[in-house]
């Protein structure tokens, strides 16, 4: 823990503008050096992927940011993606910081009602999205298909914007408490911000290859995918071809990757369904985790099989991670690591009454980041109210419990609120029980995180039936697919449970973690 009273790192300087950071450097330095390949086919050849140099991205970035002024899109104005793991997704996202407009990524996985309610709720005014995830959009909202965002790489390319570090660069959405996803907005300096993660995180360097296994749509990949690898001068290779966790091994050894991230979820799967000893791993000196708590066993197994170390991190889509292990921070199992350095991050009272002043070694508090540190979100988009919720102070406060011990190492207690981690993807239960309560079988729904064996979480909806009697009142085939219907696949749930009544307070409001433990003890 940073025993200082703010952000002690190297500040980012007045004027900064993420694209330029991330791409300028390496265009002049190794123009012709490999710094993104994508691949559609991992059994194909290493050559048949899709490459592009350090200078071509930086020519096509600032030509489509060249195109997007030209269709008068304005500097501050929204601009909504809809895309798979393509290139077309990375050149529009730094194309638009490139032109100061603010790009929204959107998962390739949201409904059309999902996605209806981005574009409203952010006010976006173009739509860049691809053939198979085509929607109709709401009246005043431009699309731009594949054909268009190949046009706009026509113009000439145009400089990177001249942006304030404080300046708005892009708009993430993430459940919140409310029941409906919030923006986040993060500001150019954003990426500066990120800079702790590069010694006390990954160890990374120009020479290293760096395959990820996310989505484009997600900080973790934006940031640990792409942002942070061309900021070094490194490689980023991403897979955007059919869902097989028999890639990875294969892919790791084809490109070299010296390293890998994953959430821990896909790192067992790689360690069930692969026999890692048929690969060579040789070029890979460690793997990286975040999105959710990664367990000793899973850590012991991974070191075990490939002899290599897992580094794990812990943050949030408003200020990504913070807290790390890294090959200057000795893991120490069952802890996500030490703040990193520069960071000023905390134990809070978890009591608003009883002050901001941080706790001390070993008492479990609110986990808080300054409000200096450089990637710490502008704010909530269009949500002032939710703002005063996770301020207190000079500090914001995530929802995390923890406790940090005598050698600074952060002791992780789960979530002060309600909100779920579906395979690293943070959920609102409110959010699946609006849904879910709108089937006319449904009287009332619960939802909440059930563990059903070691080491793997699902969402799990309580349902309270309308007509039990009805032959279809207890079947929850029609819940599962009318879930699937309105909400993103991550988001719904993988079992449904019939009860009752919900167990509630005195004021009637619904405990959730009550149901998820009532479930355990009927299991036994």
């Amino acid at each position: 823990m940073n025993a200082k009273s703010a952000y002690i790192g190297e500040p980012p300087p007045p004027r900064f503008n993420m694209a330029r950071y991330c791409l300028e450097a390496a265009a002049r330095a190794t123009p012709d050096k490999v710094a993104l390949i994508v691949v559609s086919d991992a059994h194909a050849p290493a050559a048949a992927a899709e490459q592009w140099t350090y200078q071509q991205l930086d020519e096509a970035v600032r030509r489509t940011a060249a195109g997007l002024r030209q269709l008068g899109l304005q500097p501050g104005a929204r601009l909504m993606i809809r895309m798979g793991n393509t290139s077309d997704y990375a050149l529009m996202f730094f194309g638009a910081i490139a032109a100061g407009a603010v790009p929204l990524p959107s998962s390739a996985q949201l409904t059309e009602e999902e996605a209806d309610f981005l574009l409203v709720d952010s006010g976006a005014q173009l739509l860049a999205m691809s053939d198979d995830l085509a929607i109709a959009p709401p009246p005043g909202v431009q699309i731009l298909g594949p054909a268009d965002m190949a046009a706009l790489r026509v113009a000439e390319p145009a400089d990177y914007i001249d942006t304030a570090a404080d300046d708005p660069a892009f708009l993430v959405y993430t459940s919140g408490t409310t029941g409906r996803p919030k923006g986040v907005l993060h500001a150019q300096r954003s990426a500066w911000g990120r800079r702790s993660m590069y010694h006390d995180w990954y160890g990374i360097h120009p020479d290293d290859v760096m395959l990820h296994a996310g989505a484009f749509n997600w900080t973790y990949t934006l940031g640990v995918g792409l942002t942070d690898p061309w900021a070094n001068g490194a490689t980023t290779v991403l897979y955007n071809g059919p869902r097989d966790v028999t890639v990875w091994p294969m892919l790791l050894e084809k490109f070299r990757a010296t390293l890998f991230a994953a959430v821990p979820g896909l790192y067992r799967q790689v360690l069930k369904y692969n026999d890692l000893r048929d690969f060579d791993l040789s070029s890979l000196r460690h793997g990286l985790t975040a999105g959710e708590a990664l367990s000793v066993a899973l850590l012991e197994q991974w070191r075990a099989v490939t002899g290599k170390e897992l580094y794990e991190a812990l943050g949030m889509s408003e200020c990504s991670t913070y807290i790390s292990s890294s090959p200057q921070v000795p893991v120490k199992p069952g802890s996500p690591g030490k703040a990193q350095a520069g960071r000023c991050v905390a134990a809070l009272p978890v009591d608003r009454d009883a002050g901001d002043e941080p706790l001390p070694p070993g008492e479990m508090g609110l986990l808080a980041v300054h409000r200096s540190d450089p990637g710490l979100m502008l704010g909530y988009w269009n949500r002032p109210d939710e703002e005063e919720l996770v301020y207190r102070g000079d500090w914001f406060i995530g929802g995390d419990l923890a406790h940090f011990d005598a050698d600074g190492y952060l002791i992780y207690h789960g979530r002060n609120d309600d909100v779920m981690n579906a395979m690293g993807y943070r959920v609102s239960p409110l959010e699946v029980e609006h849904c879910l309560s709108q089937h006319p079988a449904v009287a009332e729904v619960a939802v909440t995180e059930l563990r059903v064996r070691d080491e793997v979480c699902v969402i799990a909806a309580f349902v309270v039936p309308r007509d039990p009697d009805e032959p279809d009142g207890l079947d929850a085939a029609p819940l599962l697919a009318y879930a699937h219907a309105h909400l993103a696949a991550y988001k719904c749930p993988r079992e449904i449970i019939f009860i009752d009544a919900l167990p509630r307070t005195a004021n009637g409001k619904v405990l959730r973690r009550e149901l998820a433990q009532w479930r355990r003890q009927d299991s036994c």
